[in-house]
C-alpha cells in the first residue's frame, strides 16, 4: 500500500509540473504583462481588467530590450515626451554632486534628432568612454574580422631567430589561465616555432625580438605618475605578454619592459620543446619579407572590442589606437594614434568637439563632448553601420556586466528598477564621471545618452545612474 501511495504522489507531481510548463509557455506566447518587453504585437481581443483590489501585476526585470535591439526601424515606438524628460532631467542635473559644469545629450538612434541637449558641445575631460571613441574608429578602420598576430622569423644568419610584436597585449604568458576571448598563447607560439626548427634540423638557435612596431614613448602625455605601478596600465609596446602583469591574476605590478620580458619567457617555453637557446636574448630587427617560422593570431576585432569596452581595458584601448594610425598611415605612436582616430571619426561625421592624448582615457588632456559621444553611440547601434555593432553589445549591462555590474551601480532606490534596461560605458577619473550609452524607452524607441561631468566635488556616479535610469523608463 506504501508503494501505491508513493506512486500516486509522484504521478501527482508529474501532473503539476506539466502544468507549470504549459503556463509558462503559455504565458509567453499570449504576451500577458511581456508585451512591451518582447515588442509582440497587442491583442487583437481587449483583455479584462484585474478585479478589483486584486494584487498589481508582478513587473519582469530584463535586459531583453536593450541586447535584442541593437538597431532600430523608423516608426519603432513613439519618442519619449519631450517636456517630460526635459523637467525631470533638468532636476537631475541639478545635483550638487555633479559639479558646475555637466554635459548631457539625449538622442533618438533612428534619426539621430535631440530629444534633450545640456552644452551637448562643450568638449570635456571624457575619462574611459574616451574608449568608446578608440573603438567605433578601429572597427571603421580595421574591419571587425581583423586580428592581431604575433610571429617568429628567420634571422640574417643560420640559427637565428627574430620574435616580432605585432602588439597583441593579450598575448598569453606560461601561467596564464583561459579567458575569453580566446588569447593568442605564447606556448603555442614556441610550440608552432620548434616544429618548424625541427622540420629544417635546426636544434640550437639565437634569438632577438623586435618591438618596433609602435614608435614613440611608452607613456601618454596626460598620465599620472601613480598609473603604471598601481597597476591601471603597463608601458606600451608592440611585444607584450599578459598585458605587461607580472603575474597574470593581479593588474599589479607591471614589467618595466614589457619586450624583453616576453622575449626571456618565448626562450624558457622554446627549450621546453626541445630547442637550445644561447643565453643573450636582446632587442633586434626582423629583416622585410623574412620567412615565417611560426604565428598565432589574436580573437577578431570585433571581440577585443567588446572586451575593451565590458572591461574597461586600458592596455588593449591603448593597442588598438596604434593600429588605427597604422592602417591610416600615421606613426603607431600616441600622437599619431590620436590624428588616426580623429580622422576616422571626421569620415563618420562625429568628430566635432573630439581631441585625444591616448586611447583608454587615463589622460586627463582627452577632451570629447556629449553630443559627439551620443551620436557615436547612436552610429554603433544603427542598421546602417553593422561593422560598428560591437561598441554597443560589449558596453557593459547595468546591474549585470563590467564596470556596470560592480555591486556598485544601480543600487539607487531611483535607478534599481532599471537595472538590465541600460547598456553603457563609465567613465571615472579624480573628479571627472561620465556614463555614454544606449536604453530602450517604455514605448519601444531606442535612444541613446551622454552624461558628463569634470567638475565633480567627491562622486557623481549615483546621479549619472540616475539620469540613464530617467531615459530607460521616459
Amino acid at each position: 500500500m506504501a508503494r501505491h501511495d508513493r506512486w500516486v504522489m509522484l504521478a501527482t507531481l508529474v501532473v503539476l509540473q506539466a502544468l507549470t510548463i504549459v503556463t509558462g509557455v503559455y504565458a509567453m506566447t499570449t504576451e500577458l504583462s511581456l508585451g512591451a518587453l518582447t515588442r509582440q504585437t497587442s491583442p487583437t481581443k481587449p483583455t479584462a481588467s484585474p478585479a478589483e483590489g486584486s494584487p498589481p501585476p508582478v513587473p519582469v526585470v530584463t535586459s531583453g530590450p536593450v541586447l535584442a535591439q541593437l538597431s532600430a526601424k523608423s516608426g519603432d515606438g513613439p519618442l519619449p515626451t519631450k517636456g517630460t524628460l526635459t523637467r525631470q532631467l533638468t532636476s537631475a542635473l541639478g545635483d550638487e554632486a555633479l559639479g558646475d559644469r555637466v554635459g548631457a545629450v539625449v538622442l533618438d538612434a533612428t534619426t539621430g534628432e535631440q530629444v534633450f541637449a545640456a552644452n551637448a558641445d562643450t568638449p570635456m575631460t571624457p575619462a574611459s568612454t574616451t574608449k568608446i571613441v578608440t573603438c567605433a574608429a578601429a572597427l571603421a578602420s580595421l574591419g571587425s574580422d581583423t586580428r592581431l598576430s604575433t610571429r617568429v622569423v628567420q634571422g640574417a644568419k643560420p640559427g637565428a631567430i627574430v620574435l616580432v610584436g605585432g602588439g597583441d597585449p593579450l598575448l598569453a604568458g606560461p601561467s596564464a589561465k583561459p579567458k575569453y576571448p580566446k588569447q593568442a598563447s605564447l606556448a603555442t607560439l614556441a610550440a608552432r616555432t620548434a616544429a618548424t626548427l625541427k622540420s629544417q634540423k635546426v636544434k640550437k638557435v639565437t634569438i632577438t625580438y623586435d618591438a618596433s612596431l609602435f614608435t614613440g614613448s611608452p607613456i601618454a602625455p596626460g598620465w599620472k605618475p601613480n598609473y603604471i605601478p598601481d597597476g591601471e596600465v603597463a608601458p606600451v609596446y608592440a611585444l607584450t605578454m599578459d598585458e605587461g602583469r607580472q603575474n597574470p591574476r593581479y593588474d599589479n605590478p607591471r614589467v618595466s619592459d614589457p619586450p624583453a620580458y616576453a622575449a626571456a619567457a618565448f626562450a624558457r617555453l622554446l627549450t621546453k620543446q626541445g630547442i637550445t637557446v644561447s643565453k643573450s636574448v636582446r632587442p633586434g630587427k626582423a629583416a622585410a619579407g623574412a620567412p615565417e617560422l611560426g604565428k598565432v593570431d589574436s580573437a577578431p576585432l570585433y571581440s577585443l572590442v567588446e572586451h575593451t569596452l565590458t572591461r574597461s581595458d586600458n592596455d588593449l584601448a591603448e593597442a588598438l589606437l596604434r593600429h588605427v594610425a597604422l592602417k591610416e598611415g600615421q606613426p603607431a605612436s600616441f600622437e599619431g594614434g590620436a590624428k588616426a582616430v580623429v580622422a576616422v571619426l571626421q569620415r563618420l561625421g562625429v568628430a566635432q568637439g573630439v581631441s585625444l592624448s591616448d586611447g583608454s582615457g587615463l589622460s586627463i588632456r582627452n577632451r570629447i563632448s556629449a553630443g559627439a559621444l551620443a551620436k557615436l553611440v547612436a552610429l554603433a547601434g544603427s542598421a546602417s553601420h553593422p561593422g560598428l555593432h560591437a561598441v554597443a553589445s560589449g558596453m557593459p549591462i547595468a546591474g549585470f556586466s563590467g564596470t556596470l555590474g560592480n555591486g556598485r551601480r544601480f543600487t539607487g532606490s531611483d535607478s534599481k528598477g532599471q537595472v538590465g534596461l541600460v547598456r553603457a560605458k563609465t567613465g571615472t577619473l579624480n573628479h571627472v564621471n561620465t556614463l555614454a550609452g544606449l536604453a530602450t524607452s517604455k514605448d519601444g524607441r531606442l535612444v541613446t545618452f551622454a552624461f558628463m561631468a569634470d567638475r565633480v566635488p567627491v562622486n557623481a556616479e549615483p546621479v549619472l545612474d540616475r539620469l540613464a535610469a530617467i531615459v530607460a523608463r521616459s
